[in-house]
């Protein structure tokens, strides 16, 4: 009964033009169409570890040719959310972009590095796998919202640092060659101070381990800023002005080290915006994601 009602939903998705559901902040946000003969293949294992099976979901449109590929890195404070919560990402398929949703273990689970150590796995098995699912693997891009965006934001940076290498397919890069970054953390050293709570229990705090050595220390290692270097991934970064969860100020700041250390770094400010929400997958915002991929990804 179980797997039936998982079908009818699966085929319900393929075949909506659209469908509602609710945002965290009460709004209510519509589901891209779907290109038809779009080729969608859940709950890929694409590795193991601390027991987890870690999944994906590909989006596949119809093409005769290898599609450029785009993983979509979740949010929700390294402590929840999942890979079904990909609905910007989809609206990257009528552009010609294949989508690949990712998990990574959670807070709950293992601390970091294990969620930058997972995301570098799951671009190594696309890579390892890209003929099977119709995939241009020579270039990939990656885009997430805030916590999400703190791990896409490490994809970009730490393309050339070995020490997260973990798993299988070591033998396939993990590098990226484009970033969409959404309102993510850059230096968690500044979070920590602004969320600091005695329980521990801050997503900052969490996310480096409770009495695992030195705090600042850690901070600095789960940090992009640490990595920026004239190799990193071009970064196309947007945020709201009015975020009171993630600050302005960390979007500004790997703005301005990534421009002074010879990066192509695009810094999109949207006015009255908060931590997220509607005003992020307005058409002239997604046109701005497209754009900027379509120079890295599609462009030789």
């Amino acid at each position: 009964m179980k797997n039936k009602i998982k079908y009818l939903l699966l085929f319900a998705t393929l075949c909506l033009t659209a469908y509602s559901q609710q945002l965290p902040n009460g709004k209510m946000f519509q589901w891209p169409r779907l290109p038809e003969n779009t080729k969608v293949i859940k709950d890929i294992v694409y590795a193991e570890a601390d027991g987890e099976k870690l999944l994906m979901d590909i989006y596949i449109p119809e093409s005769q040719k290898p599609l450029p590929l785009v993983v979509w890195i979740h949010g929700g404070g390294w402590s929840k959310g999942s890979k079904e919560n990909c609905y910007p990402a989809l609206h990257l398929l009528p552009y010609g972009y294949a989508v690949a949703s990712i998990n990574y273990r959670l807070t709950g689970i293992a601390s970091f590095p294990a969620q930058l150590e997972d995301c570098k796995s799951a671009i190594r098995y696309l890579r390892a796998n890209g003929a099977k699912y119709n995939l241009n693997t020579e270039k990939i891009g990656v885009w997430g919202p805030s916590a999400g965006g703190h791990l896409a934001a490490l994809l970009g940076t730490t393309g050339d640092v070995s020490d997260f290498e973990k798993g299988d397919y070591l033998e396939f890069s993990s590098k990226v060659q484009a970033v969409c970054d959404y309102y993510g953390p850059s230096s968690i050293s500044d979070m920590h101070w602004r969320s600091y709570r005695k329980d521990g229990n801050s997503p900052e705090q969490l996310l480096i381990g409770k009495g695992k050595g030195d705090f600042t220390e850690k901070a600095k290692k789960a940090s992009p800023v640490t990595y920026v270097s004239s190799s990193s991934a071009p970064f196309f970064i947007v945020h709201g002005d009015k975020d009171n969860v993630v600050h302005i100020s960390q979007s500004k700041l790997l703005y301005d080290i990534l421009l002074k250390s010879g990066v192509e770094v695009q810094l999109h400010i949207i006015k009255g915006a908060g931590h997220g929400g509607p005003e992020f997958i307005k058409q002239e915002i997604i046109e701005k994601v497209v754009s900027f991929f379509d120079r890295h990804l599609k462009n030789n």
